[in-house]
């Protein structure tokens, strides 16, 4: 039986390795995207990761050319994937009042936004030609309400949320679907640099058992874990008033030169 294959961005660490991982063990092949290739072949090797079952491309997904080049070496290499997984993505804190924090804003909408789109666009219409394949941006509940210290991660976010869902109109027809996966707080290199309360964290592995589930499902949109879906749905409708005064005293992300 062919194996099935996943192309992964940001498979060098935190919530793509372990989506890394969990796939291999449910027996896909796998094409493992990220900036350090080295990291990802010495994590493969520990991980007893069988060399003909996956291959290690290194870009970085702001770059949209070396990105875009990245999957058209993958069709060429391995085939067109079932399933294509932008997990790349970087959280900076930001104070507008800074003219430097403006070029921070630029860096992360490149990599969180820019970058997911041209981790798709090289799949796209070879997937409509076959009428199958599942595109699955990685967002974050941080992406349902703005966060102090936060903005552009948050606004960052908000735009893969939104993004997914034009994208998901604009594929229906064609056989591909889009599934959005909003993380809560995951246990990762990312969240470990936070200064504040992160509830209902969850291990990385634990994630990517659930958001396996969905994307076999092919769900629209996930918020995981559980309960912080819960707490995004009362985020949505909660008055503004009430909101400021929820978060009112409360530590803000450090910006990126702290």
């Amino acid at each position: 039986m062919t194996r099935r294959l996943v192309y992964i961005t940001g498979a060098s660490s935190g919530i793509g390795q372990a989506l890394a991982l969990h796939f291999y063990r449910a027996g896909w092949n796998l094409a493992l995207v990220a900036r350090r290739k080295d990291a990802m072949t010495a994590w493969a090797a520990a991980q007893d990761l069988s060399p003909e079952r996956y291959r290690a491309y290194g870009a970085d997904v702001s770059d949209v050319a070396a990105i875009s080049a990245t999957g058209t070496a993958c069709i060429r290499h391995q085939g067109l994937p079932d399933v294509v997984i932008a997990s790349a993505g970087i959280s900076l804190g930001v104070d507008s009042a800074y003219l430097e924090d403006i070029a921070v804003m630029q860096r992360i909408y490149a990599t969180n936004n820019i970058g997911m789109a041209a981790t798709f666009q090289p799949f796209i219409t070879a997937m409509r030609e076959r009428r199958s394949g599942t595109l699955v941006g990685i967002a974050s509940a941080a992406g349902i309400r703005g966060l102090p210290g936060h903005a552009a991660y948050c606004a960052s976010k908000a735009a893969v949320i939104s993004y997914c869902e034009s994208l998901r109109g604009e594929c229906r027809s064609d056989g591909i679907k889009v599934v959005t996966i909003a993380p809560g707080y995951i246990d990762t290199p990312l969240t470990r640099q936070n200064r504040y309360a992160m509830p209902f964290l969850m291990a990385p592995d634990q994630f990517a058992a659930r958001a396996f589930k969905a994307i076999q499902a092919g769900v629209s949109f996930r918020v995981i874990p559980w309960q912080m879906a819960w707490v995004a749905r009362v985020l949505r409708v909660l008055p503004d008033a009430w909101f400021d005064r929820l978060l009112a005293g409360q530590p803000r992300k450090h910006r990126a030169s702290e």
